[in-house]
């Protein structure tokens, strides 16, 4: 899988662009603050669907301008598609393939696979749940868009919920109808919950071996997935379901009182184990750095199994943060996966066969030959 071109159009600080892709390295480089994180952005935007960096599509939108569009041709299995991704702040965002509108977010899922390494995917590590569970949903999503379906039923099934339960606290409501939404909800929170618990399973094994690798044998990291309510790791989704179930009619009476829904996958976590400790409590930089490297890698390497093409690999602006015995074991993973880099300095892919280098300057790109 490889992305041929990319056009931008009133894109953050790009008014006009269109791009020509090598299907291996690519190379963008110039002073901070010139755009170059922007074609990162774009590219992952048509992968998923939003952007790494904000939820909110209007702050793609060039300045003094009211809409944007991106648009990439990708080649998958030989297949060449197009992918469009267009946002007007009055008429809302719209998804194209091959020029053919699509009603659901969902079927965009799986045109373009894509990884991310940037320095803000740390915070994986460093922040609250929210990031780590981000990280897993996008991962799932790509290689399972039936689990992207059941992420957006099971937020619009919550925040209906949440509403009901505050209707109940202020004595709006008797609360006859919770039955039906502790089935609705118990029934889709389980087959997200049962598909975290495998892909942790399964992503874990190969980050220990990959950490390991990487470390020359002298660290073991490994991810444990932590879910809002203790299940049993050979739990399948109807056991999930009917304890799901079961801890929402139980915790009733308080989630009533707090007005919200205590329990489920928006209250899972998962943690970094380094040699046994808190990644996140006792790790440094340093190692943090490796362990999202080791992620990263494992991350390539489940999608590659998962779909029998390698995915497109966005690395912005990370080579600063990599020692060189970790850049050079980064490339030595990657193979003749396509790979759009950000950086300051282009001096260490002079060398590089068949990288294509492009100066980035104040929303302007130029091929360097």
């Amino acid at each position: 899988m490889y992305i041929e071109c990319l056009n931008l159009d009133r894109f953050r600080n790009y008014k006009s662009l269109h791009i020509d892709l090598s299907p291996g390295c690519n190379v963008f480089y110039g002073k901070n603050a010139q755009g170059k994180t922007n074609i990162i952005e774009a590219i992952f935007l048509c992968a998923v669907g939003r952007s790494h960096r904000t939820s909110k599509d209007n702050e793609l939108v060039m300045i003094g301008e009211s809409t944007y569009r991106v648009t990439l041709d990708v080649v998958k299995e030989d297949i060449k598609k197009s992918v469009s991704i267009s946002y007007d702040m009055q008429q809302g965002k719209r998804v194209d393939v091959n020029e053919i509108s699509l009603k659901r977010m969902v079927d965009l899922i799986g045109n373009l696979n894509a990884v991310i390494f940037s320095p803000e995917e740390i915070m994986m590590i460093k922040q609250g749940p929210f990031e780590r569970r981000r990280f897993t949903d996008i991962t799932i999503s790509q290689i399972k868009p039936s689990y992207f379906r059941d992420l957006q039923r099971y937020s619009h099934l919550l925040k209906q919920r949440n509403i009901l339960l505050k209707d109940i606290q202020l004595g709006k409501s008797k609360g006859k109808e919770l039955t039906v939404w502790n089935d609705t909800l118990a029934s889709t929170g389980a087959r997200i919950i049962y598909e975290r618990k495998e892909f942790i399973k399964r992503i874990s094994n190969k980050i220990q071996e990959n950490h390991l690798k990487l470390t020359d044998g002298k660290e073991s990291l490994t991810i444990l997935y932590v879910p809002s309510f203790d299940i049993d790791d050979k739990m399948d989704i109807t056991e999930i379901e009917k304890k799901f179930k079961r801890i929402l009619e139980e915790t009733e009476p308080r989630e009533i009182q707090r007005g919200m829904t205590l329990y489920g996958p928006q209250r899972d976590d998962f943690e970094f184990i380094l040699d046994g400790i808190s990644l996140k409590l006792y790790g440094s930089q340093g190692q943090q750095r490796t362990a999202i490297l080791s992620v990263k890698i494992s991350e390539i390497d489940i999608m590659f199994e998962e779909t029998g093409e390698m995915p497109v690999l966005l690395l912005d602006d990370v080579m600063s943060e990599l020692d060189e015995s970790r850049q050079k074991y980064l490339f030595e993973n990657i193979g003749k996966i396509q790979t759009i880099i950000t950086c300051t300095d282009k001096e260490k892919f002079k060398n590089e066969e068949n990288a294509r280098i492009f100066f980035v300057s104040k929303g302007t790109v130029k091929i360097e030959e």
